[in-house]
């Protein structure tokens, strides 16, 4: 793990996006992080119907998708919008 990429407790579910938006830290800078409500509802094997059940399923993955997050900013696998999207 990279010690220069910190994730802090910051986590919100994003409507727009339909997505749970998440914050890395690296060099000072903090980059959006996204897992879709699909993609946290494949991995529940479950619907995620209330705003309090998809920051529960986030944070019981949370540790998996902070590595996830954390190779694609290794890779530097931004989207247009300087974003990371982890499935």
């Amino acid at each position: 793990m990279n010690q220069n990429i910190l994730f802090p407790d910051l986590q919100q579910v994003d409507t727009e996006k339909c997505a749970v938006r998440f914050e890395a830290q690296q060099a000072g800078s903090l980059i959006a992080c996204f897992i879709s409500i699909v993609d946290l509802e494949k991995r529940e094997r479950v619907a995620l119907n209330t705003e309090e059940a998809i920051l529960a399923a986030f944070a019981g993955n949370r540790f998996d998708l902070e590595e996830l997050a954390e190779e694609a900013i290794e890779e530097e696998d931004f989207n247009a919008s300087g974003e990371i999207w982890v499935r």
